[in-house]
Formats: C-alpha cells, structure tokens, sequence
C-alpha cells in the first residue's frame, strides 16, 4: 500500500451515544478527522488525549473529530467510562466493525484516522497510533489551502 488517488468517502451511518443514527455525509463542508478505536486497545488509551488535545487546537479551523468505536456486544458497555475518564468532547459513533474498516481501506486492528476533505474526498490514512506531529502536517494543508507538498496519504504504523 503506498499512494493512492484522491476516493469519495464511503456511505456512514451509525449510531451516537444517545443511540441515535449519525451519518458521516452530515459533516460535509468541513473537514473531518475520524479516529476508529476501541476500549480494549492499548494504543488507542495512549492515543485519545493527544486526540482530544488535537480537537481542541484545531476544532475552530472547521476540523471536526469523530471517534468511532469498534467495541462489539462484550466491550460496548465500557466506551462511556473510556470517553469520560480521556474527557473526549467531539462526537463518539458506536457500531462500527471489521466491515467499516474495510470500507475505508483500513487495516485489520485499530487505531485507524482517515482524514476527509470538505467534499467527503479521503486525502490521508494512518494506520496504527497516530502521532501529533503527523496530525497536525495533515490539517495545516487541508485548512492552509493545499499548499506545498501533501503530506504522505498513506502512514503504516502497524
């Protein structure tokens, strides 16, 4: 897997912590950062401050963060404490699997972000935890006006 062309983002719905059907072609017009995780993932409890620190930074550049969650039947009880105690304050989808990973050309574990530009085009995968530094080089092009080089779309750290 190296570079790949500019793809359309595919079809989203799942649900929120409320229980209601969210979908990513709702977000379109802003860019969008979806982090896929997992309560029983060791990278993804050392990810999420960064990510939530991320959000902060960015959110008032029309950078929308959503963590979707993998966590199935035996672990989906646990994501409200996970989300409390890392003080995570964008949006939190759950119902997400192997087949949403998939979809996005994912690997087979988590963590997993996809960038998506304003028109729902994915511009940027990282496999594996992200790190700030790389965050951050994503978002400064998307809100920068595209400048210089793109940053790497695909970044493996599985």
């Amino acid at each position: 897997m190296g570079v790949f062309a500019a793809e359309k983002a595919p079809n989203l719905t799942l649900r929120n912590l409320s229980g209601e059907k969210v979908k990513l072609t709702d977000y379109r017009g802003k860019i969008v950062v979806l982090n896929f995780w997992a309560t029983w993932c060791g990278p993804c409890r050392e990810e999420m401050p960064m990510l939530v620190e991320a959000e902060k930074a960015w959110a008032g550049n029309g950078v929308a963060f959503i963590a979707i969650s993998l966590d199935g039947d035996k672990t989906k009880a646990e994501i409200s404490s996970f989300t409390a105690r890392y003080h995570v304050g964008f949006p939190v989808w759950t119902g997400a699997s192997a087949d949403e990973l998939d979809k996005f050309r994912l690997g087979d574990g988590v963590p997993d972000t996809v960038f998506i530009d304003e028109n729902g085009i994915i511009i940027g995968r990282v496999l594996g935890e992200i790190r700030r530094g790389e965050l951050d080089e994503r978002l400064a092009w998307l809100t920068g006006g595209r400048k210089g080089e793109q940053p790497k779309t695909l970044v493996n750290h599985m």
